[in-house]
């Protein structure tokens, strides 16, 4: 049963970076029309809570059990992530931010390993030094290297709210007081949303080019049908999918396979909006792949008597579970019969 978990962790995974990675392709023709970036970015986060509304009404007793949680989720997971990487590009190369984001999985293990006091594996570790080198290829980012401190803070602000991400998609709980990862992701919607209202500003958007079409690839797009992808598919699929992946993995392994998001990103516009690929993206590709296969392959190991997850010194039983958990923990810090609560 937890090898049938991680296998359908590691699909949703992979659904979710799919879906992330269309985003850009989707929103580059609206940007190039004429919306403003941080428009695009309100109008994704504000028509997806649109589309949860319902799941936010039916989780309402979120609101009173996990507070914390959901305002957490929608500043950082949702409205933080894309405010600190959009106003970093104002400042650095496109692929020099892109490389600081995802420098989040590394920071998960850091924050795994040294906060919550829970072992991590070589694997593990080699994945992630594998991807974030193949992402420094599919990004090129030898290409603009210009050393601009606020602009790589900024990112780096975008790489810890990205952190928080899957940090808190893990935190949820579970038994009696589990907060359901729909109601989460429906109300972080809707806090991101209120946040980037007043960022954005969309009472001064061009609205009317949501009714025109726009170029993509040298053809003709609906741009309602662009918007209704990112809403749809980049958004609400893409965070669904995503979250559920956490909880069936691990933080650190789901942050890893994430970083595919990049190499499907730079694939889809080279297949829609005709920007080529050159050798080093094509290779570093292939290190992402490589990076996250490693990690999510690695092998559970049993832990008996030492730390557990919870922190040093916490009591294990005979099985080696500890007080949060019913099974062995393994090798990533999750349970072999179950993720520790917090």
């Amino acid at each position: 049963m937890h090898v049938q978990g991680r296998s359908v962790g590691l699909g949703l995974a992979l659904t979710s970076a799919l879906a992330f990675g269309g985003s850009g392709v989707a929103a580059k023709p609206l940007i190039e029309a004429g919306l403003d970036p941080l428009h695009v970015v309100w109008l994704r986060v504000a028509g997806a809570a649109l589309v949860m509304l319902p799941v936010a009404w039916r989780h309402r007793d979120l609101v009173r059990r996990k507070p914390a949680l959901l305002a957490g989720f929608g500043l950082l997971a949702v409205a933080g992530v894309q405010a600190f990487y959009f106003a970093s590009l104002s400042r650095i190369p496109v692929g020099v931010a892109l490389l600081v984001e995802y420098l989040a999985p590394a920071l998960v293990l850091g924050w795994v390993r040294f906060v919550q006091r829970r072992p991590v594996t070589r694997a593990a570790a080699l994945g992630v030094v594998l991807a974030v080198g193949g992402l420094a290829c599919v990004v090129e980012v030898w290409a603009g290297l210009g050393f601009d401190v606020l602009g790589l803070l900024l990112a780096l602000g975008a790489a810890c709210c990205q952190v928080g991400y899957f940090v808190l998609s893990d935190q949820s709980g579970e038994g009696d007081d589990s907060a359901d990862p729909l109601g989460v992701i429906a109300y972080g919607l809707l806090v991101g949303a209120v946040v980037l209202t007043v960022v954005a500003r969309p009472w001064g958007m061009k609205w009317e080019l949501l009714a025109g079409s726009v170029d993509m690839g040298g053809s003709g797009v609906q741009a309602w049908l662009l918007l209704g992808w990112i809403v749809l598919v980049a958004t609400v699929l893409a965070y669904v999918t995503g979250v559920v992946s956490v909880r069936k993995l691990s933080p650190q392994v789901a942050g890893v396979v994430a970083c595919l998001e990049a190499v499907v990103a730079t694939v889809a516009a080279w297949v829609l909006l005709r920007e080529h690929l050159s050798l080093p993206q094509v290779v570093g590709g292939a290190v992402v792949l490589i990076g996250a296969f490693i990690a999510q392959s690695s092998t559970p190991k049993a832990v008996g008597g030492g730390p557990v997850a919870g922190g040093p010194g916490s009591p294990a039983d005979a099985s080696g579970a500890g007080p949060g958990g019913d099974g062995v923990q393994d090798a990533e810090g999750t349970l072999s019969a179950g993720r520790t609560t917090p």
